[in-house]
């Protein structure tokens, strides 16, 4: 067998399915999804040009050459192990969480529970109004308004959004009109368009002009529903409500500390929108 054109993490792979018989038990082991394993395993053997594994109806059992490559690997093991040791104790997990900016607001106030009891984790919030690709890792947890299509995704239904109009009164008349191209920002261009209004940039901003009495603003009910001073001045607007869903990468959900964080990360939204 050639073992030159091969690295590290393929063995580390190799080692979980030998050790754990299959696919399944190696998943929650490495956090790697069990047809990702298939496909490394087909790749290493490839590579190797050795059949390692009998692919059997309850598991995975090495064959004779598996069996002596299992025994080099864990000797490799050995030496490699203690290396990663130091490093692997300072390291954290970066889980980088994307969603709108209202969403990311609301999460950060939260970012307490979400990261309690779970130390390994490091978190960023990503606030964007277009839509990080996943897939790519520009984002590991993305918060979005529609259920994941894209192969390799999955995602998890958390609620319902609505948007209503807030103020500090009904006396108050002009919008504050987000300049952009959200489906909210649209929505409130077109049905204000001969209304007095002000333009703002940022949809913080369009807030900010609320609760200083200036404007009504446009929000979602998560978000207007909790301001003091702030009461709904119309009905939700029903051409902007939309499911929302928590979305991931099939590989990274099985990630320890990335599963911790989509759970907390699903208590505080359902909170939200409860409330």
């Amino acid at each position: 067998m050639d073992e030159t054109d091969f690295d590290w993490n393929d063995l580390r792979l190799f080692l979980a399915v030998a050790r754990h018989g299959g696919l399944s038990a190696a998943a929650q082991a490495t956090g790697k999804s069990a047809p990702t394993l298939g496909r490394r395993m087909l790749a290493l053997e490839a590579v190797l040009g050795a059949e390692l594994f009998r692919r059997l109806p309850r598991g995975y059992e090495l064959t004779e050459e598996g069996a002596v490559f299992l025994n080099r690997v864990v000797d490799l093991e050995a030496k490699i192990k203690p290396l990663g040791t130091a490093a692997a104790k300072k390291r954290k997990v970066l889980v980088k969480v994307s969603a709108g900016s209202w969403m990311t607001q609301a999460l950060c106030e939260k970012a307490g529970q979400i990261l309690k009891g779970n130390p390994e984790t490091r978190l960023r919030f990503v606030s964007a109004e277009h839509v990080l690709d996943i897939a790519r890792r520009e984002a590991v947890i993305g918060i979005r308004n529609q259920r994941p299509e894209q192969l390799g995704l999955a995602g998890r239904k958390v609620g319902r959004v609505q948007f209503a109009g807030y103020a500090k009164n009904k006396k108050v008349k002009p919008w504050a009109r987000v300049v952009g191209t959200t489906p909210s920002a649209r929505w409130l261009a077109a049905a204000t368009e001969r209304a007095e209004s002000l333009e703002v940039t940022a949809p913080r901003n369009a807030l900010d002009l609320a609760l200083a009495g200036t404007a009504r603003a446009l929000l979602p009910t998560f978000i207007g529903d909790r301001q003091r001073g702030l009461k709904r001045v119309t009905a939700p607007v029903g051409e902007l409500a939309h499911d929302q869903w928590l979305v991931t990468h099939q590989d990274d959900r099985f990630v320890p500390e990335v599963r911790l964080t989509i759970d907390r990360i699903y208590d505080v939204i359902k909170s939200l929108h409860k409330g």
